[in-house]
């Protein structure tokens, strides 16, 4: 609800920050009485007057585009002086994503949010954790020469993971495992002592680390997520294919916080029960 200013405060209000921003803007009141239209007298009334009377929407809206700044903002209507336009833009950024994470800006974002919760949902089972035989399987075939390169990647991120003070969590959909262990669909054709290597892999890694890594598995048939991972407060990524969607604004980042919570408080394979999970699944493959 919003909270009622005296006529006499907000005018006060306007007049003191329509002074600001024609000083950040390096702007006197004869340019600015000539970007909006109008004569100097207006604009010298609008900074001196000592009523409680406000300008119009017209003239309001007129000085906050030549001045950069929002209406909002010169009403004390709202705290940030940018505009809508400026306000979007600063939140949503977008990056190219290559096949394999070789992008450089995947290892900037963790080491940004170091220290703080780190919550992710792959689009598949997580390259991170994956083993050199699995890698090279999936990505040689593909990207050739560069396939070391992917490697590296990964590794470097499951390194960074060991070394920093941040926890992470990731939640992923039973299915994603229950496939890889059987070589169905993605993982058609994928040797059964690679897959039982992998599993391991998995088991181990989630002992190694724990708590400070936490898999949790969802059912997809009831759940559903697109991949993302939330950084902390600071940021929260959406991968589309061929881009990344990174949102700053503090209200996406929180919905989606709590969207991955949701997915942790329903996950049907709790992070402590997840190694158990793995050796079920070895069991069934071996």
């Amino acid at each position: 609800m919003m909270n009622k200013v005296d006529k006499r405060v907000r005018s006060e209000q306007f007049r003191r920050r329509l002074l600001q921003a024609m000083e950040r803007s390096n702007t006197n009141q004869s340019a600015l009485a000539r970007d909006i239209g109008v004569d100097r007298s207006t604009i010298s009334q609008l900074l001196s007057d000592d009523g409680a009377r406000l300008p119009n929407a017209h003239v309001v809206g007129s000085c906050a585009a030549a001045l950069g700044v929002s209406a909002d903002w010169l009403l004390s209507l709202s705290d940030r002086p940018e505009s809508a336009a400026e306000l979007l833009a600063m939140s949503l950024s977008l990056s190219e994503a290559p096949r394999a994470l070789v992008d450089e800006r995947i290892l900037q974002w963790y080491l940004e949010a170091e220290g703080y919760k780190i919550r992710h949902v792959p689009a598949a089972l997580p390259d991170m954790l994956k083993t050199r035989a699995v890698l090279e399987w999936e990505y040689a075939p593909h990207l050739g020469r560069s396939a070391d390169q992917a490697i590296g990647a990964s590794q470097d991120r499951l390194e960074l993971m060991r070394q920093t003070q941040s926890d992470h969590e990731i939640a992923l959909p039973v299915y994603e495992l229950e496939t890889f262990a059987k070589a169905t669909g993605y993982y058609q054709g994928l040797p059964k002592d690679l897959r039982l290597a992998q599993l391991q892999h998995f088991a181990d890694l989630a002992e190694q680390l724990y708590p400070r890594l936490r898999i949790y598995l969802f059912d997809a048939k009831r759940l559903y997520s697109a991949p993302v991972t939330v950084f902390g407060p600071l940021l929260c990524v959406f991968y589309a294919g061929s881009h990344y969607m990174a949102f700053r604004d503090r209200s996406r980042i929180e919905t989606f916080t709590r969207h991955f919570d949701h997915l942790v408080r329903e996950a049907d394979v709790t992070a402590r029960a997840f190694p158990g999970y793995i050796e079920a699944l070895k069991a069934e493959i071996s």
